[in-house]
């Protein structure tokens, strides 16, 4: 597993909408080297995956490793409506060597039973048929509409508990303490708001949005949690809960965009693919000023 800040990497798109190659190279390199990421996970809700192509994210995915990105270290999104499509994603993540694979439920169909879940579950995990897959449910019911249950994530490790671990993006801290009640499973709380909770209770850290601007920060808080000083760390997370805070005021994406579009000068960053669309100017402007005058943003 990943101990520490994994960061959902944007996804940058060129003028013509077509992927930004070298922008995302140069992204995800920076928060690994200087960035405060233990690891990235592309191609999440942060990246706009359903957005992007499947053969988009298999020729992307390769880039970033030829360009030098460890792929130990990546937890791509593979997970799409269908079994065929998130089977040929994740097993072409497992075979280029990345630690596992972020996988939501098929989300299309609601109202769907715990065992219509697992059912897709173990046949995804039969397809791919690979032993050193690594499969990281992907909770987000929020915005899949699909969950999780606890009992079907118990059910789930139990029977393939060298498979599967769990990122919990539910924002309920009962559920994200369930989940690390069962023992053994890896939980990534999908915020840093329960960083400190979570790793005192075994999490090994976090995924988060705002790594992609506040990584730093968050790694500071993770890594003091690790080192056993949790005064130091709630010292430090007042700061990082009040950026996470802030940045939830706004449309995540489109706000987090423009401001990297800002700070590295190159525009592109600012381009979104529909359905989204860019935020107004006035309100970047507002939370440009609030982030540098309130909490010291460079």
């Amino acid at each position: 597993m990943i101990t520490g800040l994994i960061a959902p990497a944007l996804t940058p798109f060129n003028d013509d909408l077509s992927l930004a190659e070298d922008l995302f190279i140069a992204h995800s390199k920076w928060l690994l080297s200087e960035g405060g990421c233990s690891g990235l996970a592309p191609f999440g809700t942060t990246g706009e995956a359903l957005s992007v192509g499947i053969e988009e994210r298999i020729s992307m995915l390769e880039a970033l490793i030829a360009n030098g990105v460890d792929p130990s270290v990546l937890i791509p999104g593979t997970g799409l409506t269908n079994l065929p499509d998130t089977a040929r994603l994740t097993r072409h993540a497992v075979e280029q060597g990345c630690l596992g694979a972020m996988i939501l439920p098929p989300f299309y169909f609601k109202g769907v039973s715990d065992d219509g879940i697992y059912n897709y579950y173990k046949e995804l995990i039969g397809m791919v048929n690979h032993p050193n897959l690594r499969i990281y449910l992907y909770h987000i019911p929020q915005v899949a509409h699909v969950g999780l249950s606890i009992d079907l994530v118990n059910r789930l490790f139990a029977d393939f508990p060298e498979v599967v671990g769990i990122k919990d993006s539910s924002g309920d801290w009962d559920n994200t303490s369930a989940l690390l009640d069962i023992d053994g499973l890896i939980v990534y709380p999908g915020a840093e708001l329960p960083v400190i909770e979570a790793v005192r209770r075994g999490a090994p850290g976090c995924i988060s949005a705002t790594a992609n601007l506040n990584g730093v920060g968050i790694n500071e808080v993770i890594q003091l949690c690790h080192d056993g000083k949790f005064e130091d760390a709630e010292e430090k997370h007042v700061k990082v809960k009040e950026i996470r805070l802030l940045f939830q005021d706004y449309a995540p994406i489109p706000a987090q965009k423009a401001l990297l579009a800002r700070w590295s000068g190159d525009a592109r960053w600012a381009n979104l693919r529909p359905p989204l669309i860019p935020a107004a100017t006035d309100s970047i402007d507002t939370l440009e000023k609030d982030l540098i005058e309130q909490h010291g943003f460079r």
